[in-house]
């Protein structure tokens, strides 16, 4: 299935270096309750391969419920959520989550952790340790194998649950504030590991933020939610290369008019959910 052709052009305009081919994600019509809570309503949206998308609203406005529904942790209550053009059932194996909290197994080494994911899927131990090198080395924690969770930085930990999503090799990975708990400049290093990751491997990414200046600065396209339920009120386009300096690029001036107008579009939301 194919993205519309206005959406393609606009991202021709935008990103010409890397314009999608294929659709991945599509949520038409959805709507999820949870009794008598409706989280959210009506959204529509669809996500091409490839693609870097940030989800941006003030708390209760559904954002996570549409990676949950991607997962296929459940089902929407109305309308369709497809992936290559096939209904999403429990489990999507073609995801990989991470939320806030790194969910490291305290007993098990760096390694370890990292292999949990390869152990399930009972692959040969020689691969499993071939593999595990591998991503050591991608997310810059080689020579740490050996080390527990406990004796890293906040920063490591949030690396080796990275390479542990990334085990398996799902091709869409999905983020909950997974930087929330972390100090500025610890984020910023996390945001440049994330983009280096993703385009080296040229994984198809929806982020969930509070951040702002995350949301602008990781972003091909952001979307807007507003309400409860929650609803999406704009998509907007990151006029920013697909290649950008993380630490450079708060002094570009479309990244500053796409940070300001993405405070102004989330004014009215912010008061009417309540924070």
């Amino acid at each position: 299935m194919k993205l519309e052709s206005a959406e393609a052009m606009s991202m021709a305009s935008r990103h010409p270096e890397a314009v999608p081919k294929e659709e991945l994600v599509r949520f038409e019509g959805v709507s999820k309750s949870f009794g008598a809570l409706q989280a959210v309503h009506g959204v529509s949206l669809s996500v091409a391969e490839g693609e870097f998308i940030t989800l941006v609203g003030p708390s209760g406005c559904g954002k996570s419920t549409l990676l949950n529904m991607t997962a296929g942790l459940f089902e929407p209550t109305e309308g369709r959520v497809t992936y290559r053009g096939e209904l999403v059932r429990p489990y999507n194996r073609k995801v990989g989550y991470m939320t806030q909290s790194d969910h490291l197994l305290h007993w098990r080494t760096v390694e370890r952790n990292i292999a949990v994911p390869l152990e399930i899927a009972r692959m040969p131990r020689p691969q499993i340790r071939a593999r595990v090198e591998e991503l050591l080395e991608l997310v810059g924690l080689a020579g740490f194998g050996a080390s527990y969770p406990g004796e890293l930085s906040g920063g490591m930990r949030k690396r080796c649950a990275l390479a542990r999503l990334l085990a398996y090799d799902p091709e869409t990975l999905l983020f909950d504030e997974p930087f929330a708990a972390l100090d500025a400049q610890l984020r910023l290093k996390m945001q440049m590991e994330i983009r280096r990751i993703v385009a080296k491997l040229n994984k198809t990414v929806l982020f969930v933020t509070h951040d702002l200046d995350e949301a602008v600065a990781l972003a091909d396209r952001c979307v807007v939610f507003a309400g409860r339920p929650g609803t999406i009120k704009e998509v907007l386009d990151i006029p920013l290369p697909r290649e950008r300096d993380l630490f450079g690029i708060r002094h570009n001036a479309d990244y500053v008019g796409m940070t300001a107008r993405l405070w102004d579009e989330m004014a009215p939301a912010a008061a009417q959910c309540g924070g």
